[in-house]
């Protein structure tokens, strides 16, 4: 039987040294379709890089390999302007591989990274000339994305609304983060025991702690982690040192140093202020704690909030101090509770893996068009 294959397609190079969503959903992705049992020819990197690559796929169509399907995950950036100049030196390079593939019957799905350019934070971030021009490669993309693709995959459906002119609608489906099966260590939370709450992720902008700090400061049963790069912390610490306590701990881990601290974790937060960017997010982290098997606290009117109440696998609550108060203490006298989510954690994440993530991708791309 012959090997199944696809094309795994990304318009930049990877940071190994980031950590970010951004750089780690790719490589997962790529992973989980070797894990399903394709061959995946790659092209990412640079533009010279991915013209090589490129170049060598084109060859093996032309000499009869068939792939199954193409999958593409966009920029953060416009796909003309990421090359590290930020200039659009290789204008077809990418849209012309698309059109080739869609021309021998290869479908693509895209997973379109984030919409940041619709909103104004991003007007206010990139100014003058710069902005207009990055809007117009935004909108060159879409434009493209419109007529090379099969399937337009968004994190959550949240952000549909804001792309209602830009692409078909029966082209967009969701492909929210996977997460990965891990042996779990967790002791069970008895009566009246402390409880630990976790959070891995940013500061400052969306992601805003401060309700967070200003309950757990007075509640000296429950410690509270918070794991976040330095200069995060540096530069948004002044707003919280009024609501340190010595039952909060500020950390700086990363990759394997994280292990740990789930294993000291019975929650973990994701209980942010909703507005028009957290309605539609799904951030990576909510995948992350359910790998770990951890509940999660979430607020209403957010993506994440949704997801977690309707899996069951964690708490969606009004985003106040009042609400997030009122359910430590039903949580500490009921801790049966927590334990019932932990279980739910566990079930689920063999319906959330990336293999999940990629087998759909699979069966939404196979065949020829």
């Amino acid at each position: 039987m012959l090997n199944k294959k696809c094309i795994f397609h990304i318009p930049n190079a990877l940071d190994e040294k980031l950590a970010s969503a951004s750089q780690i959903r790719p490589k997962k992705m790529k992973e989980a379709f070797e894990h399903i049992g394709y061959d995946v020819d790659v092209v990412w990197g640079t533009a010279k890089e991915r013209a090589i690559a490129i170049k060598k796929i084109k060859k093996n169509i032309k000499n009869g390999v068939k792939y199954d399907f193409a999958y593409s995950e966009s920029s953060t950036m416009p796909t003309l302007l990421t090359e590290t100049h930020h200039l659009p030196s290789h204008p077809l390079l990418d849209f012309s591989f698309f059109a080739f593939l869609k021309k021998h019957g290869i479908k693509i799905g895209l997973f379109y990274r984030d919409m940041y350019w619709k909103f104004p934070p991003y007007k206010e971030a990139v100014r003058g000339l710069k902005y207009y021009g990055a809007l117009v490669m935004y909108q060159y993309d879409l434009h493209q994305y419109n007529h090379l693709l099969t399937k337009f995959y968004l994190a959550t459906l949240y952000a549909k609304k804001h792309l209602v002119n830009d692409i078909k609608d029966g082209l967009i489906d969701t492909l929210p983060p996977g997460c990965e099966k891990r042996s779990i260590r967790s002791g069970v939370t008895k009566k009246g025991a402390s409880l630990t709450l976790l959070y891995i992720g940013g500061l400052g902008n969306h992601y805003r702690m401060h309700k967070v700090f200003q309950v757990v400061k007075d509640k000296k049963e429950v410690m509270l982690i918070v794991c976040c790069r330095e200069a995060d912390w540096e530069k948004e610490k002044a707003e919280y040192i009024p609501f340190l306590s010595e039952n909060i701990s500020i950390v700086h881990k990363k990759g394997k140093e994280l292990e740990k601290l789930y294993e000291k974790a019975d929650i973990c937060l994701t209980f942010f202020e909703s507005d028009v960017y957290m309605e539609m997010a799904m951030p990576y982290k909510t995948f992350e704690y359910l790998s770990y098997g951890k509940p999660a606290i979430s607020s209403i009117g957010t993506a994440f909030g949704e997801f977690i109440e309707k899996n069951d696998i964690g708490w969606q609550i009004e985003y106040t101090t009042e609400a997030f108060s009122e359910l430590l203490n039903t949580i500490f006298r009921n801790p049966e509770q927590l334990e019932e989510k932990k279980q739910r954690c566990m079930e689920k994440i063999a319906d959330n893996t990336w293999e999940k993530r990629a087998e759909k991708v699979a069966k939404d791309l196979e065949g020829t068009e």
